[in-house]
């Protein structure tokens, strides 16, 4: 099986994780760190705003069951592309909207998704997704692998991740996994 990399960046990669997870042809979701300039980032340094990087995940996929372009839309569907570092309660730089491509294709396509929803007219404003060259992907601590699946009862869960996860029950049912 060929299988390629999105790292895509949406807010609280806690959010991300647990919508992507549920996609068919989806095989793996990494939490971590890129797009800054600090080596092997801690989650404290990234929090504190200094560290230029965002919070983002790392999606190994099967081309063949679905397409990158295909994991833009989920993507887009998501979070809200419009707002300058800030998702939600999440605010700061390490917060922002990007997708870190990898390879033309990937950039082209990025591109022609993003103006895409911009001439859609799905939001008020224009995107403010960053489409950046994927350098290094720091992946995250393990106590923040797979936090939704380990801590649905928590607060945050239930307030901020669970009404993500029933979206994407609702828009892309047909692209779920078993």
């Amino acid at each position: 099986m060929t299988t390629e990399v999105a790292t895509l960046a949406s807010g609280c990669f806690w959010c991300t994780e647990a919508v992507f997870q549920r996609l068919r042809g989806v095989e793996e979701v990494i939490s971590g760190y890129t797009g800054g300039s600090v080596a092997d980032p801690t989650y404290e340094q990234v929090c504190s705003g200094t560290t230029g990087h965002a919070e983002a995940v790392q999606v190994k996929f099967d081309p063949k069951v679905i397409s990158f372009r295909e994991l833009l839309d989920v993507f887009f569907n998501l979070h809200d592309p419009t707002t300058l570092n800030r998702q939600g309660p999440d605010v700061g730089t390490q917060y922002r909207s990007a997708i870190f491509y990898e390879g033309i294709e990937q950039k082209d396509t990025a591109d022609q998704v993003k103006l895409s929803v911009d001439e859609s007219g799905s939001y008020p404003a224009k995107t403010v997704t960053e489409i950046a060259p994927l350098t290094v992907f720091f992946p995250a601590e393990d106590y923040h692998l797979d936090f939704y699946d380990r801590n649905r009862e928590s607060p945050y869960c239930r307030a901020i991740i669970d009404p993500k996860v029933q979206k994407l029950f609702k828009d892309f049912n047909d692209k779920l996994s078993g």
